[in-house]
């Protein structure tokens, strides 16, 4: 992401309020530029929104994780927006049980679908009989958990310290090597390639006709173009009828993936290219 003096002012929205795996992306991937103002929202829906309506140049938002797949809301949201993607950011998710409260005397603990997702084997053997509530985001959970008797939160250490809790355990995700993939969004791509792209786009067919998905994916193979992602999500248009989001290695204003996002639209109700940015997915060591 390429970004203008340090003297402009740059406003950012983030999900969740502070203390949010969302905000703690923010800061980081913003850490280099002065003048910058974070606009924390309640939902994904929210930071779209703000962005679309020029009220921050940039969002952060939450597209997916390690060990939970796809945040759904995310994609959702992309279907019906404009924004373009400009960068991506990769974070390290640990998740703690905080609390006030000793352990035993927990009776309810709240935290964001993912989180509870992402920590569902700990949860299964340790939390038996403890009512989980959703909150719209992990750091909400830990605000709800300060305020309530025999409460308890999965978030993280920084909600711990800003929301006063303990932490009761640490690290209880499934993997201990749980990672968060965020997108920067705005208005207006301004990208350029780097030689080490991915672009994301979505995609409609004809589901009555055979053979229709298959004829535009293998447009890629076609043209020597690598998927890294595949996903699926109903439409809204009509039952039974979904919207393909694929990722591909490449940047959209490259000769190869133009020619193909050209031919492939020949085999395409619709057809949306969400942005294209710099790939920062990092680099993993590989177990003879």
């Amino acid at each position: 992401m390429s970004s203008n003096s340090s003297q402009n002012q740059v406003s950012v929205a983030y999900f969740g309020p502070a203390g949010s795996y969302t905000h703690q992306a923010a800061l980081e991937k913003f850490a280099k530029l002065d003048n910058v103002t974070y606009n924390p929202q309640t939902t994904i829906t929210d930071v779209f929104t703000f962005v679309e309506e020029g009220r921050s140049i940039f969002g952060v938002i939450p597209f997916e994780n390690s060990i939970f797949g796809s945040v759904v809301t995310t994609l959702d949201r992309f279907v019906k927006s404009d924004v373009q993607i400009v960068d991506e950011i990769y974070l390290c998710v640990n998740h703690n049980l905080l609390s006030k409260f000793k352990f035993e005397s927990i009776t309810k603990v709240y935290s964001h679908p993912q989180a509870f997702g992402q920590c569902q084997n700990w949860i299964n053997a340790n939390l038996k009989g403890v009512l989980h509530v959703e909150a719209s985001s992990t750091s909400h959970a830990a605000e709800k958990a300060a305020k309530e008797p025999n409460s308890a939160a999965i978030s993280s250490s920084v909600s711990a310290q800003l929301y006063g809790l303990d932490i009761l355990v640490k690290d209880i995700q499934n993997v201990k090597d749980n990672k968060t993939r965020f997108f920067i969004i705005r208005k207006t791509s301004t990208t350029i390639p780097t030689k080490n792209d991915r672009t994301l786009l979505l995609f409609t067919v004809d589901h009555r006709k055979p053979g229709a998905l298959c004829d535009s994916l293998k447009v890629f193979k076609d043209h020597n173009i690598n998927l890294t992602k595949i996903d699926s999500r109903p439409s809204s248009q009509r039952h039974w009828h979904y919207v393909f989001f694929v990722e591909l290695q490449g940047h959209k204003d490259e000769p190869e993936i133009n020619k193909s996002l050209v031919e492939l639209n020949d085999f395409c109700e619709s057809l949306k290219v969400l942005g294209s940015y710099q790939n920062l997915k990092p680099q993993e060591a590989h177990n003879n």
